[in-house]
């Protein structure tokens, strides 16, 4: 290394918990989620650029690499911002160069529409210009984590675990369709900041991708060489242990503020990435504990069968290490989204819930805490919500009497959400929580904010309450002294 820089050498790169103790009960579960900045509108203009691509007004360059530029644009049918990567103009790029980018163009165009995740860049549209092929794509303010890689800029170690938890959703939804990404890097990984915070993070650049499930003949042999798995540098076949291996190694870099291998020359960095095992991070800075180390270095296995054997059980490592108190925590103890994800997915409401739309639910439902002592719903009132229990207990009272206790993943309000007239929308009873509680509230307007897959998946969990509630009536009627 040269004046303490890293060096990455680009190998044949596309030129660039059930039945666990719940946390203590904390009031950032409430806390609203951080909007990200609006996009720029103050870019400077360059005079070369063309005002249009296809139906995109063209407003700044964001960037430009090797063989592709990416562009900031306007979608004046739906008036919303959007990056738009395009190939360098031909006198740019010789003959072997161009056919070799538009091969991971293709790819990316194959996409376009199918990859729906929050921590997916969502691919919107493709086209060809004049200059050949366009990709558009959702438009993320913010940097990539190279940033971050910067040892004076180092994110904190709960943040560092969280960016990985949720990347590690995002290429867990690669995975089940089929897809590895291949290419897994700080600069392919975008995050949204709100101060010190991350707010957003997002996957990108797919053109590398393999397609298990495809037919055509696709590139092997891409990556780059800091991240890059073992058997992926050796030709083997892939699964998802080699993302795996790649969204560690840039854990560790985050954590470490350089990647797990480094090396003067190729040569050297290629001996040790095959041959050296990952050192450790142990005494690399303040906060890191064994249980930090021991779950990125079994990631970074140079053996396959040793790493964590799926995206679901990396994920929750990661999340273990936050619940179980294996990483230093921020000076506010905010509530993380792992955290969220990991009260709602036990729940039995949400049992069938795809790990998607679980997250749909995570960011867009309201989150309450309610003092003991403190009534959800009152006997006679009208109101039109849905509470999921998260944490802590309810009691339902009818003419002052209690009738059932209620607790974690529970319900309460279905009646007055799914009633179709205002008459039996109204509380038979009162709802009265008995010890500090927190409920995740879903009312009208609330679920029109959810998609239509997230929407399908609550009714069948709303069908799945009302014929237990039915199933419970029933039985009541026809055995009233068994039921009490």
């Amino acid at each position: 290394m040269k004046g303490g820089r890293t060096r990455h050498f680009p190998l044949f790169e596309a030129h660039p918990a059930v039945n666990a103790p719940l946390p203590r009960l904390d009031p950032g579960l409430l806390e609203p989620l951080a909007r990200r900045e609006n996009p720029p509108t103050d870019l400077p203009l360059d005079p070369g650029l063309p005002p249009a691509l296809g139906n995109y007004q063209i407003l700044a360059r964001l960037g430009e690499g090797a063989t592709s530029e990416v562009l900031l644009g306007l979608d004046r049918f739906r008036q919303q911002q959007v990056a738009i990567k395009r190939l360098r103009p031909h006198r740019l790029l010789d003959g072997a160069e161009r056919r070799y980018a538009e091969r991971f163009f293709a790819v990316e165009a194959t996409l376009v529409g199918r990859l729906q995740h929050p921590n997916l860049v969502r691919l919107l549209d493709a086209f060809e210009s004049p200059e050949g092929p366009c990709l558009v794509m959702e438009y993320v303010p913010g940097v990539t984590l190279r940033h971050f890689c910067d040892p004076g800029r180092l994110l904190s170690l709960e943040q560092v675990v969280e960016v990985g938890f949720k990347c590690a959703m995002a290429l867990g939804h690669l995975w089940q369709h089929g897809l590895i990404h291949r290419d897994v890097k700080p600069a392919n990984i975008l995050v949204s900041t709100d101060g010190p915070d991350v707010v957003a993070v997002k996957v990108t650049d797919f053109g590398s991708m393999l397609n298990l499930w495809a037919d055509v003949t696709q590139v092997h042999r891409v990556g780059t060489l800091a991240y890059i798995a073992p058997e992926q540098l050796e030709g083997d076949p892939l699964d998802c242990r080699s993302d795996i291996y790649a969204l560690a190694a840039v854990m560790h870099h985050l954590v470490a503020g350089r990647p797990p291998f480094d090396g003067a020359t190729q040569a050297e960095m290629l001996r040790r990435v095959v041959s050296e095992p990952a050192p450790s991070l142990l005494g690399v800075r303040p906060g890191v504990t064994p249980a930090l180390d021991d779950c990125l270095h079994r990631a970074l296995s140079k053996d396959r069968r040793e790493r964590h054997g799926s995206w679901e059980e990396f994920a929750q490592a990661l999340a273990g290490l936050i619940r179980h108190g294996e990483v230093p925590r921020g000076t506010f103890q905010r509530v993380l989204d792992s955290e969220r994800f990991g009260l709602l997915r036990p729940l039995p409401f949400f049992e069938g819930f795809a790990e998607t739309s679980l997250w749909e639910v995570v960011h867009r439902a309201q989150w309450r805490r309610y003092p003991a002592g403190r009534r959800l719903m009152r006997h006679g009132e009208t109101t039109r919500e849905f509470h999921v229990i998260v944490q802590g207990e309810v009691e339902v009272l009818r003419e002052g009497q209690t009738v059932a206790h209620l607790g974690p993943g529970q319900t309460v309000g279905e009646m007055a959400l799914l009633a179709p007239s205002p008459a039996l929308r109204e509380h038979r009873a009162d709802v009265r929580a008995t010890q500090t509680c927190v409920t995740v509230v879903l009312d009208p307007a609330g679920l029109e904010r959810l998609g239509r897959e997230t929407r399908h998946q609550l009714d069948q969990a709303f069908i799945g309450v009302l014929v237990r509630r039915l199933h419970a009536a029933h039985e009541a009627l026809q055995h009233p002294r068994q039921i009490l």
